[in-house]
């Protein structure tokens, strides 16, 4: 089962390099196209730093921060006494994500931002961004609604 979530995990990890090396080649940077009127157009951004630019150039923290989650992410997708389909679906698009931009400060030494919501103020970001925030909240509904259950099931 655990081939399903590293599946996820791939499908994540290409669709992320795919989009970003599309906008790579074709784009400038700070180029902005309308995808969808009003509401999301690709803006081209090289990211250094962390969510909203944070810690800038700190490349060597993120590589050890990244290889970490991997890790983390790794144990718990094959630890048999964490298995629960939700849980495992959450920690596959994380462990996507965090490996999708490590391969962006690995290769480019920043990270390809593209994703602007045109409707509100908000940070321009990736798929990758986007399948960790997805998973992280997952990961939080499971342990908040069902890690008890799964608990007394035990």
């Amino acid at each position: 089962m655990q081939f399903l979530y590293l599946f996820i995990s791939l499908f994540v990890v290409l669709a992320d390099q795919g989009l970003k090396s599309y906008i790579v080649s074709h784009c400038s940077v700070g180029e902005v196209h309308q995808i969808i009127p009003g509401i999301l157009s690709f803006n081209y951004l090289q990211n250094d730093g962390a969510a909203w630019n944070i810690l800038t150039g700190q490349m060597w923290l993120f590589y050890g921060i990244s290889v970490i989650a991997i890790g983390v992410c790794l144990y718990f997708l094959f630890n048999k006494k964490y298995k629960n389909a939700l849980f495992d679906v959450g920690l596959a698009l994380v462990l996507g994500g965090i490996i999708g931009n490590f391969i962006d400060r690995l290769h480019l030494k920043y990270v390809v931002d593209m994703l602007q919501l045109d409707f509100i103020n908000f940070n321009i970001f990736n798929i990758a961004d986007t399948a960790i925030t997805i998973g992280v909240l997952i990961i939080f509904i499971y342990l908040i609604f069902f890690a008890d259950k799964d608990d007394q099931n035990a």
